[in-house]
């Protein structure tokens, strides 16, 4: 026995880094702050905080921020932490892992194919792990366009979709010019798709060629 507590206390002392991470109360302080901003209904929080280094004086009263402006909660983050009355701040650095819920190819889904729900399996993992740009939800996935091949198994991501055109290329568009006391209506030919909201090139009956706004189907606008 007494050689097993002797072989503890040289881990333990030998591990300070782990000591220090149950005792530091500025990175409990940072746990607790990013495990209340990242909860989401339906989702697992997990949280790791790099304690800090121990040549740091004790933080009194940390008070956990988030620096700078859009930063994510999920993988690598750093959390400011003011010290005391005075406010001093140092930086800790944590990872977020965030279990939840992602959508992806059920099968190989070609290239110009609208997407319906049937194409898509629900898949469960860490967020933080998945590509730039995933699509989570799933509405935002059904009924745009792949605009490429997608294999099996692939994570919807959203340069990989896009909104079904309502104007085809080559297709006769009523062009709408809209102005300060005046509406004028000219048909012309498309010559590029566009979804809604869009800007596609237009020839007019007099071979002019214009700039207009998708605003439906076979439709497009120009506003003055």
């Amino acid at each position: 026995m007494n050689k097993f507590r002797r072989l503890l206390m040289t881990l333990l002392l030998s591990t300070p880094s782990l000591c220090a991470a149950a005792t530091d109360p500025a990175a409990e302080a940072v746990r607790k702050f990013l495990s209340r901003q990242a909860t989401q209904p339906g989702r697992e929080v997990r949280i790791e905080v790099q304690p800090a280094p121990a040549r740091l004086p004790h933080c009194e009263n940390p008070r956990p921020f988030l620096p700078g402006k859009g930063q994510q909660l999920r993988g690598p983050v750093t959390v400011g932490v003011r010290c005391g009355t005075e406010g001093k701040v140092r930086y800790l650095r944590a990872k977020v892992s965030i279990i939840g819920d992602y959508w992806v190819s059920a099968r190989r889904i070609e290239a110009g194919t609208r997407i319906d729900a049937d194409m898509l399996r629900r898949a469960r993992g860490d967020l933080s792990n998945l590509p730039r740009g995933a699509v989570l939800e799933r509405e935002r996935i059904v009924g745009q366009i792949a605009s490429r091949p997608l294999n099996a198994g692939t994570v919807l991501q959203e340069q990989q979709l896009k909104p079904v055109p309502l104007v085809l290329r080559r297709q006769p568009v009523t062009v709408e010019a809209r102005g300060q006391g005046f509406r004028i209506a000219r048909e012309g030919i498309a010559l590029e798709e566009g979804a809604l909201g869009e800007k596609i090139r237009v020839r007019l009956a007099d071979r002019m060629q214009i700039f207009a706004v998708v605003s439906g189907p076979g439709q497009a606008q120009v506003n003055f």
